[in-house]
């Protein structure tokens, strides 16, 4: 590191949890990112100004001006920009050393599969379930870990999964494929703050998996009720007969 990215990261290098051997591993770690919407957008940008050198982007949404209650990334001359470019923008704005790849599409396929696997940690940051079940899949097939969160009207959750490692348990342990599509915020809609709770502590678990500082949350789920403000802690186990992770 030079005397600038000394001085940027100082704050974090003085932790003993992450000293200059964690910032560089952050330096050196590349992350996948699938949505830069409310839980995408503090998400890439506390890990843009944490010092995580590759961050590799995906949205294929445009800025609406519903969009701006929420998503943090995108500003009122952002509308009608695709999403993936407004927060590249800002990431750069944010920390000009990070490398950011922006891709204005929906990741799916072979493609997903190869971004996984060049990632060292990959965040959920989608608003539906069938790409939350296929980047789970991604994940699973590349043993790669996958920080998942979701937030909708003044609830929020937030999970790790660590495939191969510990018998962890994958998202389609938690969740069955015939999720409710009905269940986002179009139409139940969501308090502003929640996906910037969730979305930061994605970016958290994220440098936590990187760097080895503390616990993750690998084999439990946090859920937040917004509205009085408690946290619930529940344990997950693997499915033996998952249809993703098992032999179902």
């Amino acid at each position: 590191m030079n005397d600038q990215q000394l001085l940027r990261y100082s704050r974090q290098i003085m932790l003993p949890q992450i000293d200059i051997a964690g910032q560089q591993q952050l330096l050196a770690a590349s992350v996948l990112i699938v949505g830069a919407g409310g839980l995408g957008s503090p998400a890439s940008m506390y890990l843009a100004a944490a010092g995580v050198g590759r961050i590799s982007l995906y949205d294929h949404d445009s800025v609406d001006l519903s969009n701006l209650q929420r998503q943090i990334a995108h500003y009122t001359s952002d509308i009608g920009t695709q999403k993936a470019i407004s927060t590249l923008q800002t990431l750069k704005k944010i920390n000009p050393d990070c490398e950011v790849l922006a891709h204005p599409a929906r990741l799916e396929g072979e493609a997903l599969l190869q971004e996984a696997r060049a990632a060292d940690v990959v965040l959920d940051c989608s608003d539906n379930f069938a790409t939350r079940f296929a980047v789970n899949r991604a994940c699973v097939d590349t043993k790669r870990p996958l920080v998942s969160g979701a937030a909708i009207r003044f609830e929020g959750q937030i999970s790790v999964f660590t495939p191969g490692r510990e018998d962890s348990p994958c998202y389609n342990c938690l969740y069955r494929q015939e999720g409710e599509e009905a269940q986002n915020c179009a139409r139940n809609g969501v308090i502003a703050p929640i996906t910037g709770i969730i979305g930061s502590m994605q970016a958290l678990e994220a440098i936590k998996l990187i760097t080895g500082a503390g616990e993750t949350l690998a084999g439990r789920l946090l859920l937040l009720d917004g509205l009085t403000m408690q946290w619930q802690s529940l344990r997950l186990k693997r499915n033996p007969a998952c249809p993703t992770c098992g032999g179902g």
